[in-house]
């Protein structure tokens, strides 16, 4: 791979983090789950990908999100917002907060409607992120820091491009079976080896892969053991209370997700603004992600509790929310003002960019959704 080069600070951090995971694996008889390589990867205290210091976000960092490409994004999603908060309480939590833009988007459209948002708490693990939140943020007293789920909460919650970067265990199906890929140490790089299904991970493949056993020898996947805790955990923070979390992440429904064609699974890295799919390179300088199975999401906070409200294309879910209305704020004769919005709206709807790759999940309880994001729910196909 052509790949920029990483300063020395960097390769030294990732040397650091490299030698931490061997170490692990010396220690568990020569090797880890690929889940447990990919949490230490993103992780590990101090040296993993979201836990160091490096840039994570925009054009100094390895990918942009959607809050960075325009403020319409998070004007639109405050919309939703204040539904939610109408029927529940003045409160919004956001898992993984990025640099805080979408955070900071979201309340200054709630102030600008006149919406209170008397709480707005974050849940973020990389401490390089929380402190670019906090000076983000540092105009909105109402904003605090989490470090975990709370006990009981009320309101709105908001997600985007959360569940992507969980843990994943990844399977290949052989002549003799399905095999669980784990990590080893061969030739003093990091490989991958097989090994038995534990019950664990068989449970979760019947769980979650359609028709399993008719899938090619060859075929390889993810199962997201990380992801699906949470939303179960989520689920049950909801079933005790009222309102409803927003999820916006890139993936597919179950049927679309574990297609035959798609033998290689969908575990993909980015580096520096470059996506490859080779997990092993420089650990803690780089993303790892995958799709996230949107069945199984919904399964899992359905099962803990919550109600599946809706699920979408991200443009659907924008659509309803009227970012159409929030681009014409600005005079489509100010073209200075007005075309870097329009194209930034572009890519957030079109089809050939976020607009259907991006899909929208609702879970919650005790609330509905607004007749327009109701209309568009085709939660039928999960």
């Amino acid at each position: 791979m052509s790949l920029p080069a990483p300063s020395s600070d960097a390769l030294a951090a990732s040397q650091a983090l490299q030698q931490r995971i061997a170490a692990e694996i010396a220690q568990q008889s020569g090797a880890i789950p690929f889940s447990r390589f990919m949490e230490l990867a993103l992780y590990a205290p101090d040296l993993g990908y979201y836990s160091g210091g490096s840039a994570k976000l925009g054009k100094d960092g390895d990918f942009t999100t959607a809050p960075e490409l325009s403020a319409l994004f998070g004007q639109a999603l405050a919309q939703a917002a204040a539904a939610i908060m109408a029927q529940s309480a003045p409160h919004i939590l956001e898992f993984g907060a990025g640099t805080g833009k979408l955070a900071r988007d979201v309340l200054t459209e709630l102030a600008r409607a006149g919406v209170a948002v008397e709480r707005y708490a974050i849940v973020e693990l990389s401490g390089e992120l929380r402190a670019r939140q906090q000076e983000a943020l540092r105009d909105f007293p109402q904003v605090v820091w989490l470090d975990g789920f709370p006990a009981q909460f009320d309101g709105a919650i908001l997600g985007n491009e959360v569940l992507d970067a969980m843990p994943v265990s990844l399977l290949r199906k052989t002549a003799a079976g399905w095999r669980e890929l784990q990590v080893t140490v061969r030739d003093g790089a990091f490989a991958f080896t097989e090994a038995a299904l534990s019950a664990e991970l068989a449970a979760g493949l019947a769980r979650q892969v359609p028709e399993a056993e008719a899938l090619p020898e060859g075929y390889v996947s993810e199962l997201h053991g990380a992801a699906t805790g949470f939303m179960g955990s989520l689920g049950a923070l909801l079933a005790r209370g009222r309102g409803a979390a927003i999820l916006l992440d890139y993936g597919f429904p179950a049927r679309e997700y574990y297609l035959a064609q798609r033998d290689t699974g969908t575990l993909m890295c980015h580096y520096r603004h470059h996506a490859h799919a080779d997990p092993f390179y420089l650990p803690g300088l780089q993303d790892i992600t995958a799709h996230v199975d949107f069945t199984a999401m919904a399964l899992a906070a359905q099962d803990a509790g919550a109600e599946v409200l809706a699920y979408m294309s991200q443009a659907a879910f924008l659509i309803g929310c009227g970012i159409g209305d929030l681009l014409l704020r600005t005079d489509p004769a100010d073209a200075q003002a007005y075309l870097p919005q329009a194209n930034a709206l572009q890519k957030l709807l079109s089809p050939a960019e976020m607009g259907e790759l991006f899909k929208v999940l609702v879970v919650g309880r005790g609330v509905t959704l607004p007749a327009p994001l109701a209309a568009s729910d085709r939660s039928h196909r999960l």
